[in-house]
């Protein structure tokens, strides 16, 4: 069996679950210090071929009775057939330092590591397009797309146990037993000095995510976390198997990259709260609120306010982050399989552009006195979400951003029965992907 040999199976699995399946049964789970076995036997095997094509070509000599002309076409022949057994070979990757498919020793470098799939595992930019093409072809026939998840902040949030400060010792006497995961959401892990707590309503969406998605876990954590992690959410092993991607696994220092991904980028989403982890990929993302359950988690990204943990509190399992994000992530698949043009050329980036765009449709924002910095910013995402943004006033606004309600615009919106609303509608929206109630966004007059 070949890795560069296209073999239907009855079941639909991912190409990286595909490869590490067959790397363990192949090569029966080789570690390095096997690798010279293995390459012992390939040289006998190499060694046996060479022998036997000598031999052929000898005897073709001796049995033939026939002109000089004749012994000359059959060694012609033998000789074109060594000659194809040799170059029939692209070496589409490798382990090790061998070839994945003939087993020969390469020399240098090429393509892409992908040892989160098997160790030693390396691809060559061919092979990696052409496993992209079957696994479009193979998604597409069992309407499913890729879905990358990060994990700190995004599913969970974890916390060192000597971080844990005194308003937070409560949950010591709260953890669930590590016997059965499934059924527990607050974890201690003595083995690594750390404590874990599932973002609500994780194992709906992952559930649920699974029936549209082939999904990866790609976090800037090391992989042993990465693996532990993976354990809690996914104790049975049906979500992500192979497809667990860390730090150690990127190309690129302090950045995710799809080019890692045995997918196609037009039919892959990403879900992470960090936006400038994936710089390459901004156009695939659907950017989270954080989740910091731990104070630990507060003071890392400058928050001067009470951890969840600390006000003894939760998000909501109903209308919390994750809930919002998988009506979104319905819609743009509904939209993807669902839409007349050709399913081939269809781009879940374009897809993810309308949905966002058509949030503030309809709405005319203009902005008074926001801080200098924040205001570019603040226009960008109102605009990606489909408003429209004004400098001056005119009866075609509908909203006023401000945080101050004793400003001439502020005073204008009230007078003129406009929505008058704090910053925090639009960040607010950007989050969940969809208009909030102006009330809840109210300005009040400053001193």
């Amino acid at each position: 069996m070949s890795f560069a040999t296209d073999s239907p199976s009855p079941l639909h699995s991912s190409s990286s679950d595909d490869f590490a399946t067959f790397l363990d049964s192949a090569l029966d789970a080789n570690s390095p210090s096997d690798q010279d076995d293995f390459q012992n036997q390939d040289d006998d095997d190499n060694a046996q071929s060479v022998s036997r094509i000598k031999r052929r070509k000898v005897e073709s000599i001796e049995e033939t009775e026939a002109s000089t002309s004749e012994v000359t076409v059959k060694q012609n022949l033998v000789v074109a057939e060594e000659s194809l057994e040799v170059d029939v070979c692209s070496h589409p990757g490798s382990f090790g330092d061998m070839c994945i498919r003939c087993g020969q020793k390469l020399d240098g470098e090429s393509g892409v590591t992908l040892s989160y799939i098997h160790k030693g595992l390396r691809l060559h930019d061919q092979e990696i397009s052409r496993l992209r093409s079957t696994d479009m072809k193979d998604l597409l026939r069992h309407k499913k797309l890729n879905l990358v998840l990060d994990l700190d902040h995004t599913l969970l949030n974890s916390t060192m146990l000597m971080d844990l400060n005194s308003e937070e010792l409560h949950l010591t006497t709260q953890i669930d037993s590590l016997e059965d995961v499934s059924k527990g959401s607050l974890f201690k892990l003595h083995h690594i000095h750390m404590m874990t707590k599932l973002r609500p309503f994780v194992r709906t969406f992952l559930k649920e995510a699974s029936k549209m998605f082939e999904m990866y876990i790609y976090t800037m954590g090391d992989r042993p976390y990465a693996l532990e992690m993976a354990k809690l959410l996914d104790p049975g092993g049906e979500y992500f198997n192979s497809k667990v991607i860390s730090r150690d696994d990127g190309t690129q220092k302090h950045q995710k990259g799809l080019d890692v991904l045995l997918g196609q980028e037009s039919a892959v989403l990403i879900l992470d709260d960090t936006e400038n982890a994936w710089m390459k990929h901004k156009d695939n993302l659907i950017l989270m609120e954080r989740y910091n359950f731990f104070a630990s988690s507060c003071r890392q990204f400058g928050f001067n306010c009470k951890s969840l943990a600390e006000l003894r509190s939760d998000e909501s399992e109903s209308d919390g982050a994750l809930a919002k994000i998988l009506e979104v992530l319905k819609r743009v698949h509904s939209r993807f399989f669902d839409e007349l043009q050709d399913l081939a050329e269809r781009d879940v980036r374009q897809i993810l552009k309308t949905v966002r765009s058509e949030v503030f449709s309809g709405c005319v924002l203009v902005f008074s006195r926001i801080v200098h910095s924040a205001l570019p910013a603040l226009r960008k995402m109102a605009e990606q979400m489909g408003a429209i943004c004004l400098t001056e006033l005119d009866p075609s606004v509908t909203h006023v951003v401000a945080t101050d309600a004793g400003t001439e615009k502020s005073r204008w919106a009230v007078k003129e029965q406009k929505f008058l609303v704090h910053p925090r509608w639009i960040e607010a929206a950007n989050y969940f992907w969809e208009k909030q109630p102006e009330e809840n966004f109210i300005v009040k007059k400053k001193e």
